[in-house]
């Protein structure tokens, strides 16, 4: 068990998604970067699935109450164990009665921390991930107890570590494919949404990012139509809207891109502030 001694920004418990039920309006959710997801349950040889902690922003303090394995990916906070820097992309022991916490945040946005064996938190619509109105509670709160499997063997430190490609966490390139009403652009507006660079604006959640810059529209809304994590609607106001994880499953507003899955992975780790620009492929 771990007992959340400090929260974080925004810590929420979440596995690869939830599928089957868009139908009923419910959002497939799932960690947002699956890139370092599955990477830190592979380190683990977990199951690429099970669930794992996305830490955004600012990370939380965390007690261990039984001896396990852990690793942290993603987006570097600076985690301490026992208020000792630890590494990323490696193994860590940890003993009952150990404290994991997260210092400043260097680069990227979310980090995933994965246990041996997953977070056991209740199934849910067949996933752990949390959402409103879904799960009992969309964040970790204080005081809570996590619920996860302590490890019979004998634990053995170990300093070896993945080197990874980490460019998707600095990346500003985002390949997309051309959306359902993409045609309907004109010559200029597809010229525009190609050679300019786009900022993150203050609104970007697990539902979505929506962009700073605006392009010139005229494009009338369409009739209510199917959309996915990483389609790019274009508003009356020339804004442009990333969907993300928690998105609804369906919207009104014409669909110009779809982003690729490592797309996805790339925006997921962006900050207010941050920068892209769209690399249309086929």
């Amino acid at each position: 068990m771990i007992k959340v001694l400090k929260p974080g920004f925004y810590s929420t418990i979440q596995d690869l998604g939830r599928f089957g039920f868009q139908h009923y309006g419910v959002p497939t959710s799932g960690v947002m970067d699956r890139y370092s997801a599955k990477l830190a349950n592979a380190i683990l040889t977990n199951y690429e699935d099970d669930a794992v902690l996305e830490i955004t922003m600012t990370g939380p303090t965390l007690q261990f109450y039984c001896d396990t394995q852990i690793c942290v990916s993603g987006a570097d906070m600076s985690p301490r164990l026992n208020d000792v820097p630890v590494g990323l992309h490696k193994v860590i022991i940890m003993n009952a009665g150990d404290v994991l916490s997260f210092g400043k945040l260097k680069y990227g946005f979310r980090c995933y921390l994965a246990v041996f064996g997953g977070f056991q938190s209740n199934m849910a619509m067949k996933s752990r991930s949390m959402y409103h109105d879904i799960t009992s509670c969309n964040v970790i709160k204080k005081e809570q107890e996590l619920q996860i499997s302590e490890q019979a063997k004998q634990l053995e430190n170990s300093n070896s570590s993945i080197k990874i490609d980490d460019a998707h966490l600095t990346s500003n390139g985002i390949e997309v494919l051309k959306g359902p009403e993409h045609g309907l652009l004109s010559d200029k507006q597809k010229q525009q949404l190609v050679s300019q660079t786009f900022t993150v604006s203050k609104n970007n959640n697990r539902m979505a990012y929506q962009l700073d810059e605006t392009i010139d529209n005229n494009l009338k809304p369409i009739i209510t139509s199917f959309v996915l994590p990483g389609t790019v609607q274009l508003t009356p106001s020339g804004k442009l809207i990333i969907l993300m994880r928690d998105c609804q499953t369906t919207g009104g507003y014409p669909r110009i891109f779809q982003l690729k899955e490592a797309s996805i992975n790339i925006v997921s780790q962006k900050v207010t502030g941050g920068t892209l620009h769209f690399r249309v492929k086929g």
